[in-house]
């Protein structure tokens, strides 16, 4: 038991040293020797859990993604109405894009298809939530669901990259919600004043 305890954290100090290389100078930038300086592992054990870089980059994005798959599924399921549950659901992704480098740079990876055939989806949940809204009665008069779920992609796609520092994402996140929302929501769908 202490053996396999060793080789998960092993395991973890190469996905999370080979996150921060990606993270501050790319993954294409990122070498192996980067990777093994940063999280003080020999060349033996890296080799143990994984191939190359590729395999980590693989290993990362399959973790993102699972991730970002089990918070979609536990937001759907809340029971909350679409436009809650859309800005509740990104929120909760800005903080993990704040504070976790692994999740960051799972993001980064899929959206350089690296290690991934296609990206995560944030735009299909995004069109379908912002859709079900429209259907509920939540979106103004006059307000294509789909330009209102383009926008608000590229918007927090916008949020995402005006910095390569990720502290304040959540807080970026929420002013292109407040923004966005007066302009498609229904006053009575509107957050309250803080």
């Amino acid at each position: 038991m202490p053996q396999q305890h060793r080789a998960k954290l092993t395991r973890r100090a190469i996905l999370a040293a080979a996150a921060e290389e990606f993270d501050l100078i790319g993954y294409q930038a990122t070498t192996l020797s980067a990777i093994l300086r940063r999280s003080g592992i020999t060349k033996g054990a890296f080799y143990f859990h994984f191939t190359a870089k590729e395999a980590v980059a693989e290993a990362m994005v399959r973790r993102y993604l699972r991730s970002v798959a089990e918070m979609r599924q536990r937001w759907l399921s809340r029971g909350l109405d679409p436009l809650s549950t859309v800005v509740g659901l990104t929120g909760e992704e800005a903080r993990r894009l704040e504070q976790d480098v692994i999740h960051r740079a799972g993001l980064l990876l899929t959206c350089q298809r690296i290690g991934t055939p296609s990206g995560d989806g944030w735009d299909e949940v995004l069109d379908n939530l912002m859709h079900k809204s429209a259907a509920e009665g939540q979106l103004r008069a006059g307000v294509d669901p789909a330009e209102a779920s383009r926008v608000v992609f590229a918007a927090l796609v916008g949020a995402r990259a005006v910095g390569p520092d990720p502290v304040g994402l959540a807080e970026r996140f929420a002013e292109v919600w407040r923004v966005v929302l007066a302009g498609v929501a229904r006053d009575e769908w509107l957050p309250a004043p803080s």
